[in-house]
């Protein structure tokens, strides 16, 4: 998740581990630290960009959590959203489910999803070195992304 102040800083989300399990009943004040910083976080945001793998044909279960904790706190509602799901060359669907998951998830809690800036990336393993993406195409694309989604914010 990153944050543009100004739109010229970003914030890298943490917190995905400490979160606990969501539970609708569990969804009043006093909230889990946890959810009180991520909600805190988004609130902060100007624009948010999502950067996630497909897991087993959809969305990482641990990611679903963190999106069911956004729905009620209502701190997206409104907010420029775009993602990029990145994905192995030899995916079955290249990420195709889990960005469908995402549009689902971010339309049902009102985020203004800035489509030109949603992308699905296919990164082949060897192009990756401690986490970076060394290939300058890909960089490339991921750049014009996150430009699209800036641009996004600022309409």
């Amino acid at each position: 998740m990153a944050t543009a102040g100004c739109f010229a800083e970003s914030k890298l989300y943490t917190g995905l581990a400490e979160l606990p399990h969501f539970n609708p009943d569990d969804d009043t004040e006093p909230l889990p630290p946890a959810v009180v910083t991520l909600r805190a976080e988004l609130a902060a945001a100007e624009a948010v960009l999502i950067c996630t793998p497909e897991y087993a044909g959809g969305l990482p279960g641990s990611f679903k959590n963190l999106l069911d904790w956004t729905v009620g706190g209502g701190e997206v509602y409104g907010k420029p959203v775009a993602w990029i799901n990145a994905s192995s060359v030899a995916a079955p669907t290249g990420g195709a489910d889990a960005h469908d998951s995402l549009r689902k998830v971010l339309t049902y809690a009102g985020a203004r999803i800035v489509t030109k800036a949603c992308i699905r990336l296919p990164v082949p393993r060897d192009v990756v070195n401690n986490g970076e993406v060394a290939d300058p195409d890909l960089r490339a694309r991921i750049a014009t992304a996150v430009q699209h989604l800036l641009e996004g914010a600022r309409a």
